[in-house]
């Protein structure tokens, strides 16, 4: 899909304040590491994730999501009354029923006329609320639409690791569908989409491309109990991490191609690259497969972890705090998520 007056007026975002090393969780693991025989280390090594953050005790994702909100209306020098849509795009939600979106557009205090609803679409959550705000933009239905995500890790990862110090069947082998959840952290971000008319910054969105492989949608999974991704909740996740790697690369692939018909671009257009952070052997597969120079990659997940829905615009907009992502840089955004969902965005900074 090309666009031609869609712009990104700000990311934002909220980092949790609790920082919890890959050593520290692994102590939290000592009876399993114990009985199967472990060693301190391998959760880093394998992942290349130092530490990720979580929210304290009872934060819910309705309340991340607004501090990130709060943090891109701040950025983008707009009163929220501008505000026309909010999409809520979190793996986490409040509760089931009604849409978490709710709750943020009332923490945001946001005007009674603007839509709200969520989108779940795993962790493309935020590209595709994007692709809805820009078409709605493209139509001339809204002039400025925000998406929204409060991830909330703490749950999934504090379950996992009362199952697998529990369970006494698990080995060395089970464990491997373990793996992927001892990675997650939390974040939340927020995204602006602004017409072209209205933009004060002229950050534009040039293109955008998707492919799906939904014959993979058993690769990784999640469930919960308790309705939301709440302390009360159970949340739990198995994936094949191999796999998913390796069939979402590939899915990544056949995305960039349309990418580059979208676009415009090829391997060497883009000034800047962030991806949807997940650990050092997806990036370093990734961009060795679409033939991109690593050196353009961005990445948090050592200090962040796989932050969902978050990972990616969180990354973005630390990019651009850093000095990395500047004004009239090429920006292309790549993300895989499970089912299997390809995204690529395009952006002239």
């Amino acid at each position: 899909m090309k666009y031609g007056r869609v712009c990104i007026e700000a990311f934002g975002y909220s980092l949790p304040p609790r920082v919890v090393s890959s050593e520290e969780l692994e102590d939290w693991l000592e009876p399993l590491y114990s009985r199967l025989g472990l060693c301190n280390g391998r959760l880093e090594l394998m992942s290349g994730i130092r530490q990720r953050r979580f929210w304290n005790e009872g934060f819910l994702p309705s309340q991340a999501a607004a501090l990130a909100g709060e943090d891109a209306l701040k950025k983008a020098q707009i009163d929220r009354s501008q505000v026309q849509c909010l999409i809520n795009c979190s793996v986490s939600r409040d509760f089931v029923e009604p849409a978490t979106s709710t709750a943020v557009h009332h923490l945001l205090g946001l005007e009674d006329y603007a839509l709200n609803f969520d989108i779940s679409n795993a962790c493309l959550g935020m590209s595709t609320a994007i692709q809805v705000l820009a078409n709605m933009v493209e139509l001339g239905q809204i002039d400025c639409g925000m998406a929204v995500c409060g991830e909330n890790a703490g749950p999934l990862v504090a379950n996992t690791v009362a199952k697998l110090n529990k369970d006494s069947s698990v080995t060395r082998q089970s464990l491997k569908g373990q793996f992927a959840s001892l990675t997650i952290g939390s974040c939340a971000a927020s995204v602006i989409v602004m017409s072209v008319e209205k933009s004060r910054v002229q950050h534009r969105l040039l293109a955008t491309a998707s492919y799906s492989d939904t014959s993979s949608n058993g690769l990784c999974q999640g469930d919960t109990k308790g309705g939301g991704m709440t302390d009360d909740s159970a949340p739990a996740m198995e994936t094949d991490s191999q796999t998913l790697l390796r069939k979402g690369v590939a899915a990544a692939q056949r995305m960039w191609e349309r990418f580059k018909q979208e676009s415009g671009w090829n391997e060497d257009t883009p000034d800047v690259v962030c991806t949807h952070q997940v650990g050092k052997a997806h990036s370093a597969l990734l961009f060795d497969t679409l033939g991109i120079n690593p050196a353009k990659d961005y990445r948090t997940f050592q200090n962040l972890g796989n932050c969902g829905s978050a990972s990616w615009p969180v990354t973005c907009a630390l990019a651009e705090e850093d000095g990395r992502l500047n004004k009239g840089d090429k920006l292309a955004v790549l993300a895989i998520g499970s089912g299997i969902n390809c995204d690529g965005l395009a952006l002239q900074w």
